[in-house]
């Protein structure tokens, strides 16, 4: 017989409770217990046919009542995870969303468990930075809340028709013109007209795409890189192809015979602080690059997220292409959501005068502006000089937990493929399948990065991406240890 409904009193939200080694907060316990399964079952942690455990063995395991169990379990048939066999329980029901997620596989090969949607979704999950190394944010507490919160709140002491209208689609002026300044000191000359405002570097990468792509092209983009421009681009239509990125660089001699293969029309690469390894570009590497780009008659799209991360060329070079090409073959893109808050969503694409305007009409069609709030935050920040104390801090922590990290990593036997003196992020071999690697951390409540979700091929690898500020948890290391100390 079917036990009674949960009674009204006990859907009033309820503290964070840990379910499956993650705390869930908001909402009633039965809705906790919601977003616990129902994650399980979008990391393929829960597989499809799977039973769940009864209603009391669940509720006496975690400590709740069966009532709480009995509407979580309704929840989750009503919204297609779970169903209910009569006398047998509740099993994991086959979603086809899951399934039209899933990366494309080699021809003959097993799906792959674990795919750029999955690393994404559950960056946005609600876990403790410290159980976070495959995310590519610094925890909040590295960050300045009260700088952002003071910045917001001198906005809003403006005058309120300031705030109820759109922006201009190119962006906030005053904070063009000290971009401007900004750029100058990279010695980069960008007037503030050729600079244009946008909602983070991800939207930056798909103006820029949208304007120069069409079904069929090529782009290139360094091997390893950043995951989520791949699939923006192959929805395009654009074949996607990987240069093999080296300690200084992309590899020249592959970028010279698949430039003369593919006559690509766009080439993005990261030249300081590459993500994923954190490696700089070389001024040697730098001019071969803008070379075979002048030869095969490509654009340069130039990533700079991670700019005010790096130390000072006393620490290692820092060759930027826009600063040897001053914005002729390369568009330079930038931001702040690394360094000030995600949430402000402010980046910026600085190129020639004819290219900001047409990339400017063509966000103003798609988007009318960005948010003139976030850049005249960002601005305040900037123009108030509060920015580079902040930014030195950042880099002063990143450099003693760096090393820290680091020699830890190599007393467990992880390889250190790249190594960097500078930057949030290490790129490593464990010499295991880091896509297994990752279904084991996430079981037990970590956020990995595999190897495999940064290479364009998307092929098993024993790679791995490693935030430095996000390793201090030693659940994390005796997790690695053990798995680790296990593969021979």
């Amino acid at each position: 017989m079917r036990e009674p409904a949960m009674p009204a009193a006990a859907k009033v939200s309820a503290p964070g409770k840990i379910f499956f080694g993650a705390t869930y907060k908001g909402g009633s316990l039965s809705e906790q217990i919601v977003q616990a399964v129902a994650a399980r079952i979008d990391d393929k942690l829960l597989r499809t046919a799977e039973r769940m455990p009864s209603i009391r063995q669940f509720a006496k395991t975690h400590g709740v009542s069966c009532f709480t169990v009995v509407e979580a379990y309704d929840k989750l048939v009503a919204r297609g995870y779970l169903e209910s066999r009569r006398g047998a329980g509740f099993f994991v029901r086959e979603r086809a969303v899951l399934a039209a997620t899933a990366a494309p596989s080699e021809a003959g090969a097993a799906p792959a468990q674990l795919d750029v949607v999955w690393l994404v979704r559950n960056m946005f999950r609600d876990l403790p930075a410290q159980k976070m190394p495959g995310s590519g944010l610094l925890p909040d507490d590295w960050l300045d809340a009260e700088l952002v919160a003071d910045s917001l709140r001198a906005v809003n002491r403006q005058p309120a028709s300031l705030l109820l209208h759109y922006g201009p689609p190119q962006g906030y002026l005053p904070l063009r013109q000290q971009l401007q300044l900004s750029l100058a000191a990279l010695e980069i000359g960008a007037a503030p007209e050729q600079i244009v405002t946008t909602a983070g570097v991800t939207q930056a990468l798909d103006l820029i795409a949208r304007h120069f792509l069409r079904p069929g092209d090529t782009v290139f983009v360094d091997d390893p890189a950043w995951f989520l421009m791949f699939g923006s681009f192959a929805a395009l239509g654009a074949h996607v192809v990987g240069i093999p990125r080296l300690a200084d660089g992309p590899d020249i001699a592959q970028l010279a015979q698949l430039a003369a293969l593919h006559k690509p029309k766009l080439f993005v690469i990261n030249s300081v602080l590459h993500n994923p390894t954190s490696t700089s570009l070389s001024a040697a590497k730098a001019f071969q690059v803008l070379r075979l780009a002048q030869e095969h008659d490509f654009m340069i799209v130039e990533d700079d997220i991670y700019c005010d991360m790096h130390p000072g060329v006393h620490i290692q070079s820092a060759t930027r292409l826009a600063a040897l090409d001053q914005l002729q073959r390369v568009i330079y893109l930038g931001g702040f959501s690394k360094t000030l808050a995600a949430n402000l969503r402010v980046g910026f694409i600085a190129t020639s005068h004819e290219l900001a305007q047409r990339l400017a009409d063509r966000k103003m069609l798609s988007t009318l502006s960005s948010s003139d709030i976030g850049e005249r935050a960002v601005y305040q920040i900037l123009s108030e000089g509060q920015y580079r104390k902040h930014v030195e801090r950042i880099r002063g922590k990143l450099e003693r937990v760096r090393a820290k990290t680091v020699k830890q990593m190599e007393r467990i036997g992880i390889e250190i493929v790249a190594a960097s003196p500078a930057g949030m992020f290490v790129w490593v071999d464990t010499h295991v399948d880091t896509n297994v690697l990752a279904e084991k951390a996430m079981a037990r409540g970590f956020l990995l990065a595999p190897g495999s979700l940064f290479s364009p091929k998307q092929l098993p690898s024993s790679k791995m991406r490693i935030n430095v500020a996000a390793m201090q948890d030693p659940g994390l290391w005796q997790l690695l240890s053990a798995e680790l100390g296990a593969r021979g």
